[in-house]
């Protein structure tokens, strides 16, 4: 199974709060990225966080379409996200939505993480194409 993996840099945040009520304040954000390594493109994602009083706790899900090349591979596939944080620890997965691929990458399927360190993203993505 390929692996990709590389950085992206988050181009654009946009959080939109829809429910700020002790305990945790909930919030859409849409967010812009570029993609550099094995994924080279740019993506928009749309995710909902539930962000708690306390500063090292956090989760959000959500999904995002990646626009570019797979290992020089073109078209386009969406990402399902799932997140979750506490005490400085964090677990940032996504999988490829099944028969989300089009173009040359009609078929792909997979799954991977995200690693935040300090700002600095980077990813791995495991997929196939059927």
């Amino acid at each position: 199974m390929p692996r990709a993996a590389g950085t992206f840099t988050i181009d654009g945040w946009e959080p939109q709060p829809y429910d700020e009520a002790e305990g945790a304040t909930l919030s859409r954000v849409h967010i812009t990225k570029t993609f550099e390594g094995d994924l080279v493109g740019t993506s928009t994602t749309d995710i909902i966080t539930a962000i708690p009083q306390v500063e090292t706790s956090a989760a959000y899900v959500g999904f995002e379409r990646f626009t570019g090349t797979a290992h020089g591979r073109k078209g386009t596939f969406v990402l399902h996200h799932t997140a979750g944080g506490h005490a400085g620890k964090s677990a940032l997965s996504w999988t490829i939505l099944p028969d989300s691929g089009t173009g040359e990458l009609l078929g792909i399927r997979g799954g991977g993480q995200i690693t935040n360190d300090d700002g600095a993203h980077s990813f791995h993505l495991d997929y196939e194409l059927g």
